[in-house]
């Protein structure tokens, strides 16, 4: 890693997104949280540009992340994106927040990153009933990339 503490530019990407549905990112905690809205919007994708701070290592020697986006105990950050009424839209049927995992940042990851880059990772925007994934989500394969 560059030093023990840096910004760490991530990139997530809500493939496939319910059409219409408002999506915002969290940043800060639930009782003070603001929402932040997507860099960008297309009918197949929504996406999210954020930093973390990486400050040291785990004992697991996994990144340590903090920063007002990142939620969760150490070992198992995440990020929030706020769903429907959740994310202002007032007249929607949906209101939830998805957890998108952090945890899953290798190191290696972060050292092949060069000068400029943003680790991106991607997940699902709909579930597989056909309304908006909610709660905890897994990464869409291959995982946080540059």
């Amino acid at each position: 890693m560059p030093s023990d503490r840096f910004e760490l530019p991530i990139r997530i990407v809500v493939a496939d997104p319910v059409p219409g549905l408002a999506i915002a990112l969290q940043r800060g905690k639930a009782d003070k949280a603001t929402l932040v809205p997507p860099v960008s919007r297309s009918a197949d994708e929504v996406t999210f540009d954020l930093e973390v701070t990486v400050d040291g290592r785990l004992p697991d020697r996994r990144p340590r992340l903090l920063g007002a986006y990142v939620q969760g105990p150490p070992e198992a950050r995440f990020v929030y994106l706020s769903v429907g009424r959740y994310a202002g839209q007032t007249e929607s049927a949906w209101a939830g927040r998805v957890k998108t995992p952090l945890g899953d940042i290798a190191r290696e990851v972060i050292e092949a990153c060069a000068p400029g880059d943003r680790l991106t990772a991607r997940i699902a925007g709909q579930s597989p009933k056909g309304g908006p994934a909610l709660a905890s989500v897994r990464l869409l394969p291959p995982g946080w990339m540059t």
